[in-house]
């Protein structure tokens, strides 16, 4: 039935029939909006490709949920055509995916998930679909290049979906300020759907510039682009002075903030500091980050839905993911490198409540965080072609063996090989990664605007914290949305919800928590893979009589507390010179509490040593030899090396320990003393990245003679 031959009568007949799906879904009393009209029928009626830019909100679910309802019963079909094929969601998150499964019931719709979390379910799904018992299947960007999936389960997939649906669809564009190499592979299954199938992509967070690149990725689409503007959220800035002023702020105010909501953090040390902080003080709170299992985030999303939280502490792990439409406040403890990331995160909460608090308390630290990520962008071409160099068309290797090879780190690797991937230079097979001999060219140029388009985010984002114009509509137009106009209830067109003033009780508590000191330095157990390639003969199991033992550290780089101290003096950047005082004062505190608790160190150290340090020779050495001074234990000197890095952190374990494993050397002085101690030697450097220096390091100790080597460093990277 071609789009004109379908007559006004049976449009009208359709939308009343999609009237009712929606009652299904959403209650006796819902009505679609005349743009979720529009896009259903595109969908259904038209079989057309429909982009829908619209807030947070605004129901995008329901429309692609409707659209599966009416295509299943084969609505608006032509003569003698079956009814469609399951709809295909391509969705980012697992915690949006359960949402969606749960939602889909509701309208009566059998939805089901393929994931990396239910490998054991894959074979009964695949044959549920094939039995045409499945009207919803939702799977990440990921599942589309998993060489059993795209090469047993995909073919068959994309001739029969019957719609497919590409959620967060600004994460298409590298322009998008989340861009998903996988999400570039729906250009492939886009070839394989049968004509006449519909496509819906939708996103809350795409400016014009990103809308212009996902439609025309999509080919003859429809963009559906409405209002951005959310009259439920009040939007505030609060500039306070250090990160205890922040955590006392939130715990003189979370009770004041309605309902349940989120706090959003920049790193998961934030995040994991926050929410302990925040139990201390009486408050019910979960942490949310990449690093918690996934079992531990189902848990915690779901007290959040029962409100029996009163916030979730997150990363940007949660910003695509979760969906409760009372949430009552968000709060940014540090403010995002993008505006329009802010806009998608802040628009999970006042879904469907009058009024919801938006709070922004921005760091000093920001900047230095948003530098630190924009460092993990795609690589310099040199390293690109060293990788490609290293693959053959018939011998795949994993990404643990391309590691001696180039200097990236395994998460930066596996990034620059799903877009080489989606460009065609490389291939995923079941043995890692193959050459495909295709040309291939560095696109220099537009890897620059893309970094400069990610510079102007951040200085966006700056301007937003600090103008005095109405924050909503500034969001707005970042987004390019033509309708923005004063809200009427921010901030800076009202009298502000919220001041700066915090409890004398509560910062006191603040400092004293972020002021602690220590954190752990775990021993490595296994040497790096492929070490044989580069002629370094380590593999394997390090053996117990080379290995150090556990250790620690005044804090972590990334700490709140003593973050910015410690960037401060053993940053790359930062001067050579004494210890100062006060790290001098807590590195003692440190070593009080290694030597009690249930994880105290095995034995007292019998003596001390020191790291030779090209960066910092006056601080390691000046570290140690106060250790040895309070302590009153023998100091032995720095261990030699050879090593004359500029010290900086390197791009993986493999090319770590091809750099240090012949490095260091004993003295023979220093060998002679190990040989008349009973107890283990306390090794002494300043920063610990990688740990390798730490474990090659304490390896040529142990083979001197020393009875173990305990770690001890000012700071953790991370």
């Amino acid at each position: 039935m071609t789009q004109e031959a379908v007559s006004e009568a049976e449009r009208a007949a359709v939308r009343e029939c999609a009237e009712e799906v929606l009652r299904r879904l959403a209650g006796e009393h819902a009505v679609l909006r005349e743009d979720q009209w529009r896009a259903i029928e595109a969908l259904v009626v038209d079989r057309r490709r429909v982009l829908c830019v619209q807030r947070t909100g605004w129901g995008k679910s329901a429309v692609y949920f409707v659209a599966t309802a009416l295509l299943r019963d084969g609505a608006a079909a032509e003569p003698g055509e079956p009814p469609a094929g399951p709809t295909v969601i391509v969705s980012p998150l697992l915690a949006l995916m359960r949402n969606q499964v749960e939602a889909a019931a509701r309208a009566g719709i059998r939805a089901r998930t393929i994931n990396s979390a239910n490998l054991d379910e894959w074979g009964e799904i695949t044959a549920e679909i094939r039995a045409g018992a499945v009207d919803v299947l939702l799977i990440s960007p990921e599942r589309l290049n998993n060489p059993d999936f795209r090469d047993n389960v995909l073919p068959g997939l994309a001739a029969g979906t019957g719609l497919l649906v590409v959620d967060e669809a600004h994460c298409v564009s590298d322009w998008g300020h989340d861009f998903r190499p996988d999400y570039r592979r729906l250009r492939t299954f886009l070839a394989g759907l049968p004509s006449r199938t519909p496509v819906l992509a939708t996103t809350a967070t795409a400016n014009a510039r990103v809308t212009a690149d996902v439609a025309d990725q999509l080919g003859d689409a429809l963009v559906l682009r409405g209002t951005l503007d959310r009259d439920s959220l009040r939007l505030a800035v609060l500039e306070l002075p250090h990160a205890a002023h922040r955590l006392a702020w939130l715990a003189d105010h979370l009770d004041r903030l309605p309902g349940s909501g989120i706090v959003y953090t920049l790193t998961v040390a934030a995040a994991t500091e926050t929410a302990e902080f925040l139990r201390s003080r009486g408050f019910a709170v979960a942490s949310y980050t990449g690093q918690v299992e996934d079992a531990d985030r189902r848990a915690a999303e779901q007290d959040l839905l029962d409100n029996k939280i009163k916030a979730l502490v997150a990363t940007s792990a949660l910003g695509m993911g979760f969906d409760k439409p009372d949430l009552g406040f968000v709060v940014h403890l540090g403010a995002p490198p993008s505006p329009i990331a802010y806009y998608q995160q802040v628009g999970r909460a006042g879904r469907a409540v009058e009024h919801a608090e938006v709070v922004l308390l921005p760091g000093q630290e920001d900047t230095a965080i948003w530098r630190y990520f924009a460092s993990l962008a795609f690589p310099p071409e040199e390293q690109v072609r060293a990788v490609l160099a290293a693959l053959s068309p018939d011998r795949p290797l994993s990404t643990q063996a391309l590691e001696p090879i180039v200097d990236l780190r395994r998460a930066r690797l596996e990034l620059m090989l799903k877009v080489l991937d989606v460009d065609g230079a490389v291939r995923r097979t079941r043995g890692g990664w193959t050459a495909t001999g295709e040309p291939w060219t560095y696109d220099t140029a537009r890897l620059r605007r893309v970094a400069e388009a990610r510079n102007a985010e951040q200085q966006t984002m700056l301007e937003y914290a600090r103008t005095t114009v109405c924050r909503m509509e500034f969001l707005r137009r970042c987004l390019d949305d033509p309708e923005a106009t004063p809200c009427g209830r921010c901030d800076t067109c009202t009298a502000p919800q919220f001041d700066a003033k915090v409890s004398p009780g509560s910062l006191a508590a603040a400092n004293a928590f972020l002021g602690r000191a220590g954190v752990d330095i775990a021993p490595k157990k296994l040497w790096p893979t492929g070490m044989a390639t580069v002629g370094v003969g380590l593999k394997g199991k390090i053996p117990p009589a080379e290995q150090i033992l556990p250790g620690r550290a005044v804090g972590r780089l990334s700490d709140q507390g003593w973050g910015s101290k410690l960037r401060a003096l053993v940053g790359p950047e930062a001067p050579d010179g004494p210890v100062p005082a006060d790290l001098a004062a807590a590195v003692v505190e440190v070593l009080k509490g290694w030597a009690h608790g249930d994880d105290a160190w095995p034995q007292r150290p019998a003596a001390v040593v020191a790291v030779s340090s090209h960066r910092h020779p006056e601080l390691v050495a000046g570290l140690a030899g106060h250790i040895a001074t309070v302590g009153r234990l023998p100091m032995l000197g720095t261990l030699s090396s050879t090593h004359r890095g500029d010290g900086g952190p390197r791009g993986n374990s493999a090319q770590r320990v091809l750099a240090l494993h012949d490095a260091f050397s004993v003295p023979p002085e220093m060998a002679e003393a190990l040989a008349g101690l009973s107890g283990p030697v306390l090794l002494v450097d300043d920063l610990v990245e990688s740990g390798w220096t730490m474990v090659l390091a304490g390896r040529e100790l142990r083979r001197a003679g020393a009875a173990g080597v305990l770690p001890l460093a000012l700071a953790v990277a991370g």
